[in-house]
């Protein structure tokens, strides 16, 4: 092949950056007007008639006689119309955490630090211990801090909590669900599934649990933005511009952590990688555990979680949660330190940048930045991520009016979109 002359080569250089102009200029032009001009065809998991198992995890479900005091359900918390997240009543009664919506749970993968891997039912956590040298991220897990590693695990665990449902032992709760529940299980498992107590109740998380895999409730993936990706609507001017700061490395980022793009099989985008950071919010002051100056909720390292307890480097930790139907929610972040979607934005645009906006004053009249964290544990916390990273003072990594494209973009992600 002959030789290019350096004239030639300068022309195919122009050629080639006046390409990826063009490609991020139509690229540009497919967000500002709103219309995916790229649709894809998303897979969803299929339809079909609940199993006699779930037919009775969903009456359990709702059956408040799961709770000590006969008062709550697992929907108490976990409210249908909320995409079965918490009302702002029942939003702190999981021991100071927000409680999480169960829907698309059922695509997180088991606790695991290190190489990725898939979804396993055979237990809770798989541990790569870190070296000195370096910090590996943890992933999955069910809870904000990844101590269930199944949708039945993760059903026990309220089942026997004193700030949830309070049941002292097997045997009580046992007795409570024979009478309603005893014979049908018995008809699905048999007899010798019923009389033994942890037997029975494991057998009722399992239900639950399945109930949770089959309905397609939980996983119905009909937001607008999944109506979006699959050219079937179009994104209002505001929505577009979100979308676009919420993908731009340098301003939102949110893309980063909220993978927003179909997998490589088709399925729809869940809007988590299922990593753990600590981000530093601010310590909320209505929770009554709070009312102790000492105590932190430290995500990985516990008080919920024991095993990590003595891994330092992942104190403040807690699991990137999705952001499908975020908009629905009545608190955000673990400790619910904020109550609306706009003050959660807030947050990352004036953490570093204006923090006087975001935390409180100290006795001292300094800024108490990541207050909710103890000060050995505040190095832990993320400050070279976009749209972190900035020092006091800079301008912030959003204009007010991209931020309120940014929520405008959030609201595509509730499920329900009708065109």
């Amino acid at each position: 092949m002959p030789c290019r002359t350096a004239a030639q080569i300068a022309a195919a250089l122009m050629l080639c950056i006046a390409a990826a102009c063009s490609r991020q200029d139509a690229a540009a032009a497919n967000v500002v007007d709103g219309v995916n001009r790229h649709p894809v065809h998303l897979v969803r998991p299929r339809v079909a008639p609940l199993s006699p198992v779930a037919q009775l995890g969903r009456a359990l479900f709702f059956d408040r006689s799961l709770s000590a005091s006969g008062q709550s359900s697992c929907a108490s918390c976990h409210v249908p119309n909320r995409a079965y997240a918490a009302t702002s009543d029942s939003a702190m009664l999981t021991g100071g955490r927000a409680a999480p919506s169960l829907r698309y749970v059922d695509r997180t993968p088991r606790f695991h630090i290190g190489p990725d891997v898939g979804v396993s039912d055979e237990s809770d956590s798989v541990i790569v211990p870190a070296t000195s040298a370096v910090v590996a991220t943890p992933h999955g897990g069910l809870f904000w801090d990844g101590r269930a590693g199944t949708l039945q695990n993760q059903a026990m665990g309220p089942l026997f909590n004193p700030a949830e449902m309070a049941n002292a032992t097997d045997d009580a709760l046992a007795a409570r669900l024979r009478q309603r529940y005893g014979a049908p299980f018995a008809a699905l498992f048999g007899a010798e599934t019923v009389a033994p107590a942890d037997r029975f109740v494991a057998e009722v998380t399992f239900a639950i649990a399945r109930y949770q895999l089959e309905d397609s409730s939980f996983h119905p993936y009909d937001s607008k933005y999944d109506a979006y990706l699959e050219g079937r609507a179009t994104l209002t001017t505001s929505e577009a511009r979100g979308l676009a700061v919420f993908d731009d490395s340098t301003k939102g980022n949110c893309a980063a952590c909220h993978l927003d793009r179909p997998t490589a099989d088709g399925r729809p985008p869940v809007l988590t990688d299922y990593e753990y950071e600590a981000v530093g919010v601010p310590r909320n002051p209505a929770l009554a555990a709070n009312r102790d100056a000492q105590h932190f909720d430290l995500g990985l390292c516990g008080p919920l979680r024991t095993d990590l307890a003595s891994h330092e480097p992942y104190c403040g930790m807690f699991r990137t949660p999705s952001l499908r139907n975020v908009a629905l929610r009545s608190s955000f972040f673990h400790n619910g330190a904020f109550r609306t979607l706009d003050e959660a934005v807030a947050f990352y645009v004036f953490r570093d940048t204006r923090p006087e906006q975001v935390y409180p004053r100290s006795a001292s009249g300094a800024i108490a930045q990541f207050n909710d964290l103890p000060a050995s544990d505040r190095r832990n916390v993320d400050v070279t991520t976009a749209p972190f990273g900035r020092k006091r003072g800079d301008e912030p990594p959003m204009t007010p009016r991209e931020m309120q494209d940014v929520v405008a973009f959030l609201k595509t992600l509730t499920d329900g979109y009708r065109n």
